[in-house]
């Protein structure tokens, strides 16, 4: 039992996570196609693995909560496939949950035989990290993108492609898909007053996508 398992309906129906041009590049850059075989690791409410299963992908997904209802019950750090399973390895807004960050990125180049495409969290500020964590105890870390061009080439991996998006979160729905509330709430917001709206209503962060292909 996780924290997550009873997350699945908010986070598939979150407008974030279900849509915007984020979700369109990092689905692009796994160069969907018939035949194609992914792996879709943390796949949460299954964004990715839906748009990529509409291109005629075959897709694997896999997340440490049952209750997202993965095809495949794992954590990133320890995917239970043989070495080059996969064509492309993808994992979406999922990296800043992972316990040991290095061995899920290890995982993640030693079980795809091509590519590797990763979106996740930038590192803004400290605050902003008390902030996260106080909203969602299962937060771990946001990192810079030096951290994960460091990650992803320590893993053997040689990144073809960076890019970053902003993305607006409406706060109040944001608190409401762990259920933050109250005392805890109020700080949250305290904690986000660089990043927030002027009517404090929304706040705002930056995703970054990297595409790594395995070396040759």
């Amino acid at each position: 039992m996780t924290v997550w398992d009873d997350r699945l309906e908010a986070y598939r129906s979150s407008a974030t996570h279900a849509s915007d041009a984020d979700l369109d590049t990092v689905v692009a850059l796994c160069e969907p196609r018939d035949g194609l075989r992914a792996l879709d690791v943390a796949t949460g409410g299954g964004h990715v693995a839906r748009r990529l299963r509409e291109a005629g992908v075959d897709v694997v997904t896999t997340d440490a909560s049952a209750g997202m209802q993965p095809d495949v019950v794992a954590p990133a750090e320890s995917l239970p496939f043989d070495d080059g399973s996969f064509d492309v390895v993808v994992t979406r807004i999922a990296p800043h949950h992972f316990d040991d960050i290095h061995a899920a990125v290890g995982e993640l180049a030693r079980v795809s035989a091509d590519t590797v495409v990763v979106e996740d969290t930038l590192f803004s500020s400290d605050a902003v990290e008390r902030a996260e964590k106080l909203r969602d105890p299962s937060h771990a870390q946001n990192y810079t993108e030096a951290q994960w061009r460091g990650f992803l080439e320590g893993a053997g991996l040689a990144i073809v492609h960076v890019e970053e998006f902003r993305k607006t979160h409406v706060l109040d729905d944001w608190l409401a898909r762990t259920g933050c509330e109250g005392e805890t709430a109020a700080r949250v917001r305290e904690l986000l007053a660089e990043v927030t709206g002027a009517d404090g209503t929304t706040w705002q962060d930056t995703k970054i996508i990297l595409k790594a292909k395995k070396k040759v």
